[in-house]
């Protein structure tokens, strides 16, 4: 999934200026502040020209001493006044800004945490880190300094215009001939950047999406493990190649846009004074000194906040790309979402039965083809439900519609009766617990992962449920015991040590639904038979479903269900199973080819 997708339209989406403007709102007491400050520092500004003029006209072409040193004075006071204010309209600005910067990534990271699956899935990582770091950190300069940048360069360019007025009519309709040049010039520069700013994010994105997945533990052994060094190393230098021809048209933007302006800046001051010369050489007024440097005073006082100006709109146009790509997240809808009268159900509100009501589901909605159809099943507390067929038959799938990591299609799923989707998500989070293959870990110290399960757990907590699992000595062994780093994705340990930290997590969450998808998969016969007691212990009096495609591993289990081509073909214990001599029988067959060797304890 790229970027925005689409073409950038080249005018500002007005719904797009409305809801940027209303990130201010909660702030606008502190923009007041910025905005009297930056009026009070815009007419001090004003004063040096007029010191300026008379110091030149009453001072020193008249030997006048006092006058000098009065107005200089005064102009050194005024100017440490004014850069004063605008530090301190600086300073807010940038914390008004940040404050802004903070509630965009909150509701953006919020907002994708409420995403269904279906979004992660179908969306690599690096792009959603793109949309979350670099898209809102490119705008950090338009709500930090823009607002105030503007506000201060259109009232000293409005003001300014005012003070050259009243100096001289004239001189001031030949300065304000090129602004519509500035103007038309501005526009065309800031559809350009538009342009240039969304490549850029977009491949950039792309850039970080290939690096986030070939540059990870897990990409890296694929990479080596395959040999294609040569190929990732290539790939990525086309995809490098790509950024830098982006960024050298925003180092063209910027050479463009600077080079007018010092042209301009060079340009209208020599035409003043040839104006001025003019007009005295025809006997139209004499314009003094002091009026004339006072006037070009102002002009570059003038110009430089409308060269800003020019470059607001060039950043803001350029900025809107990265807003519409922000926004686009935000509108996604969240397809797993509280309804307005969740209930909230802690665990002992709960027995933890499970019924499936002829649920059937699709992960693609245009598609004909179920994933699962027609699931109809009771799973009463304290049993145990095992989930085999061949791969691919929706066993796994079956399990994420209970903690409603996806929504069903048809039917419903209920827990004590009632529908999962009328269950808080964060209590119906809180009543389901999973153990999973593939175990994650977080770049973080063995403790810092047990509690992500019971973050109020004690030390005490951690050793028990960590025992329970056979893990506590091997953690106790490591340098620095439970404070130990595992790395990322818990590299620095085992398979076998991963699953029982994973094991020791759901033992410590206590949750009334358990799922075990092949829990004991990456553990060897021995490690499996020392959890084999705690995992009965902690399946007691609670509903779990266990995924095993190692048959031997459920042999005591209540109910299997054998699936299919995402439908149940066959139910019951595993001797009645074998006596219909149908798929679960084949399976059975497939993977014991000498006498069956039953177990009474449950290996999950």
């Amino acid at each position: 999934m790229r970027g925005g997708g689409g073409e950038t339209p080249k005018k500002l989406k007005p719904d797009t200026v409305k809801r940027v403007a209303t990130a201010f709102k909660p702030y606008r007491g502190m923009v007041f502040v910025i905005i009297a400050t930056v009026m009070v520092g815009v007419l001090l500004g004003l004063l040096p020209p007029w010191f300026l003029q008379i110091i030149i006209d009453d001072g020193l072409q008249k030997s006048n001493l006092g006058v000098i040193a009065k107005y200089s004075l005064l102009t050194v006071a005024v100017t440490i006044v004014a850069s004063g204010l605008t530090l301190l309209y600086g300073y807010w600005s940038a914390v008004v800004g940040q404050k802004i910067m903070v509630d965009f990534r909150n509701r953006l990271f919020d907002h994708l945490q409420g995403m269904s699956l279906r979004f992660f899935t179908a969306t690599r990582t690096g792009e959603i880190q793109s949309r979350l770091i670099s898209d809102v950190g490119g705008v950090q300069n338009v709500v930090s300094n823009t607002f105030t940048d503007a506000l201060s360069n259109a009232a000293i360019v409005l003001s300014t215009l005012i003070a050259m007025f009243i100096f001289d009519w004239r001189l001031t309709l030949l300065s304000i001939a090129v602004i519509p040049i500035f103007a038309l010039f501005g526009q065309w520069m800031g559809n350009w950047a538009r342009d240039v700013r969304k490549g850029t994010q977009e491949q950039t994105a792309e850039l970080n999406a290939m690096m986030q997945e070939t540059l990870s533990v897990s990409g890296i052994l694929l990479t080596k493990t395959n040999g294609r060094r040569d190929r990732v190393t290539a790939r990525f230098g086309v995809e490098n190649q790509k950024l830098a021809g982006w960024q050298i048209k925003n180092q063209i933007i910027q050479y463009v846009f600077f080079g007018l302006i010092r042209m301009v800046f060079s340009l209208t001051p020599v035409l003043v004074y040839w104006f001025a010369g003019w007009l005295g050489a025809r006997g139209d007024g004499m314009i003094t000194v002091g009026t004339l440097v006072a006037f070009t005073a102002l002009q570059t006082r003038m110009f430089f906040p409308l060269t800003g100006l020019m470059g607001t709109q060039v950043e803001v146009m350029s900025s809107m790309a990265l807003f519409d790509r922000i926004f686009e997240y935000l509108d996604m809808p969240q397809e797993i979402a509280n309804r307005p009268d969740a209930k909230v159900l802690g665990p002992t509100d709960v027995t933890g039965e499970v019924r499936f009501e002829n649920v059937s589901f699709k992960y693609n909605p245009e598609s004909e083809e179920h994933t699962l159809e027609a699931i109809d099943f009771e799973a009463r507390p304290g049993r145990l439900v095992a989930l085999v067929g061949p791969s691919g038959a929706g066993k796994t799938t079956l399990t994420y519609l209970i903690p409603r990591l996806y929504d069903v299609d048809a039917g419903r799923v209920t827990i004590d009766g009632i529908d999962v989707r009328d269950i808080d998500l964060a209590s119906l989070s809180g009543l389901v617990g999973a153990v999973t293959q593939e175990t994650y870990l977080v770049h973080a110290t063995v403790k810092e992962n047990l509690l992500l399960a019971k973050p109020d757990a004690t030390d005490d907590d951690l050793v028990a449920a960590c025992q329970a699992a056979a893990i506590h000595d091997h953690i106790a062994s490591l340098p620095d015991g439970y404070d130990t780093v595992v790395g990322e994705r818990g590299y620095k340990l085992s398979g076998g040590e991963k699953q029982r930290v994973a094991i020791a997590r759901a033992i410590l969450k206590n949750p009334r639904i358990l799922i075990l998808d092949e829990a004991t998969s990456a553990l060897d016969t021995a490690s499996e038979r020392l959890i084999q007691q705690s995992l009965n212990a902690l399946m007691a009096g609670r509903t779990t479903f266990a995924i095993a495609h190692r048959l031997s591993t459920i042999l005591a289990a209540d109910l299997i269900l054998v699936l299919q081509n995402g439908r149940i073909v066959e139910r019951g214990r595993h001797d009645e199973l074998l006596a219909k001599g149908g798929l679960y029988a084949a399976l059975h067959e497939e993977q014991f080819s000498g006498p069956v060797v039953e177990d009474a304890e449950v290996m999950v």
